[in-house]
Parts: C-alpha cells; structure tokens; sequence
C-alpha cells in the first residue's frame, strides 16, 4: 500500500557530488520521520541522516558538514544531497519513511529498494 521509490546513485569521483531522492506513493495519509540508511558488504547498516516533519535533522558524524537532507511535504519526497564524497561513503543507500496508512493508525516504517553509491577514482 505503499512505495518508496529511490533514484540519483551511481559512480563519482573523491570530492564529487550527488542528489539522492525518494519519493513515497500510495496510501498515505501522513509521514513522520524520513531518513536515509546506508550499507556496505560486511558492515552493519547505519543511519545516515534523518528529518521530521518539521524539518528538523540530525546526522551520522561521519557525514556532518558535507551531507544535508531535506524533504518536500507536498511531494511526499526526501531528498540527501551528498558533497564531498568519500571513498567511505560507498555504500547501498536505503530510503525509509515512517507512514501513517489513514488517519488515527500507527505509523510503519517503508523502505527503499537501495540505490547503489560508488566513490572511487
């Protein structure tokens, strides 16, 4: 009943950039907590960056000052904005939305299908 939909990884050098977006459809009636997520073989998946729906935010310390996230309330979308990229920040990165179905219910995490970033030269 709902889907979030994740696009904008791919391969980039040290020190470039990429926009990550993910945009939630179906039966929604309201987001709380939007985040993104991210894992490497071998390691256990972290939080990288998470808003509300105020827009208030908080980061991994490893991506503070390089990564920002934001998010479009009327598009349902979240958005990871990723400068200065690092041979660490390859990863498969992962959408999450905490969704309410309908008025009154209990919000549930959805997640993301993973999109892949690279960082190499």
């Amino acid at each position: 009943q709902v889907q979030l939909v994740e696009s904008g990884g791919g391969l980039v050098q040290p020190g470039g950039s990429l926009r990550l977006s993910c945009a939630a459809s179906g039966s929604i009636f309201s987001i709380n907590n939007m985040g993104w997520y991210r894992q490497a073989p071998g390691k256990q998946r972290e939080l990288v960056a998470a808003i509300t729906s105020s827009g208030s935010t908080n980061y991994a310390d490893s991506v503070k000052g390089r990564f920002t996230i934001s998010r479009d309330n009327a598009k349902n979308t979240v958005y990871l904005q990723m400068n200065s990229l690092l041979p660490e920040d390859t990863a498969v990165y992962y959408c999450d939305a905490e969704v309410a179905v309908r008025m009154g219910v209990i919000p549930h995490d959805y997640w993301g299908q993973g999109t892949q970033v690279t960082v190499s030269s």
